[in-house]
């Protein structure tokens, strides 16, 4: 860790050729203003545009800038957590490329970090310039995520966040759960999250990434990493009662049924649907048993789950 170094931007992009030199120029000129030292990763998610050639041209012009390109589309989880891992700096400012995050928030994110003392700070707009197709999915999106996660921040999918080194350092973002990073952060550990209302501004140039599948992977995620943070180092916990549950009502069911036959010798059991039912929830709590011991002998992180194949770095 270059403890001289205060901050590192990461910049995950698609497709932005014709934002990238503004962006730059624009953190560039609020972070000279502010006297930080810094560094700008910009992470290359696969363009099929000329956003790598323009990352070398702004990269041989300012030293600061930095990029990482793969070499195709894996998404802005992985170009995220390819640029936590390589960021240097004492606090990690996330913002998109498209030039709808403003860089003047930097300023702002940075003292709520060092000297508010938050692990996470999630930006807020409070007034968007996005269309109905995209902020009501959102709106639903963040109520979900507020109810399931505990976490009340008004806009969990904000690509403006500032965050302190060990958080980035420290937690996995893989699949689409870049929106949950506050999520995954406090599960990880890190309780002192907070929010900042921040200018957005209609996009300038391209066109959105957002479709309406996201949102709907969105709410899965939000299963997914809710099942991890609670049950991933524990899953007989969730599995074996399931399992327990399932097997003594079946369990029951089966002795009912069977000390009827006893006392009445004429009660027949085969033919009725609670039988077929006593012995489907004998079943199923096998296997919900089964499933809890083989999700124990198995290695939650796989080594090789957050590989990507970088094509080069400048």
């Amino acid at each position: 860790m270059d403890q001289d170094l205060q901050i590192s931007v990461v910049v995950p992009l698609f497709n932005e050729e014709e934002s990238l030199p503004e962006l730059t120029s624009w953190i560039d000129k609020v972070m000279d203003k502010e006297g930080f030292t810094y560094e700008v990763l910009l992470v290359d998610d696969g363009s099929t545009d000329n956003s790598w050639e323009v990352i070398r041209q702004l990269s041989a012009k300012n030293k600061r800038i930095k990029g990482i390109r793969f070499r195709r589309n894996y998404g802005k989880s992985a170009a995220l957590n390819t640029g936590f891992q390589a960021t240097k700096g004492n606090v990690v400012i996330t913002m998109d490329a498209d030039l709808q995050d403003s860089p003047e928030e930097i300023p702002d994110l940075y003292k709520m970090i060092t000297v508010d003392n938050f692990d996470l700070v999630s930006g807020w707009k409070s007034k968007r310039y996005d269309p109905l197709s995209k902020t009501i999915p959102t709106k639903l999106f963040n109520a979900a995520t507020r109810s399931i996660s505990g976490i009340q921040l008004h806009d969990f999918n904000c690509g403006l966040k500032a965050y302190k080194s060990k958080v980035v350092k420290s937690i996995e973002v893989y699949g689409e759960m870049h929106r949950y990073i506050p999520v995954i952060a406090k599960w990880a550990g890190f309780r002192k999250i907070g929010e900042k209302a921040v200018q957005h501004q209609a996009r300038k140039y391209g066109t959105t990434k957002f479709g309406f599948e996201r949102f709907i992977n969105g709410f899965l995620d939000l299963l997914s990493i809710t099942f991890v943070g609670k049950f991933g180092k524990r899953p007989m916990h969730l599995f074996g009662t399931l399992g327990t549950l399932s097997f003594v009502i079946g369990l029951c069911i089966l002795g009912y049924l069977s000390i009827a036959k006893l006392i009445y010798a004429e009660y027949g059991i085969a033919s009725r649907p609670l039988f077929f039912f006593g012995i489907l929830a004998l079943i199923i709590g096998s296997q919900l048993f089964v499933t809890g011991f083989l999700a124990e002998l198995m290695v939650r992180n796989s080594p090789v789950r957050n590989q990507y194949h970088i094509d080069e770095v400048i």
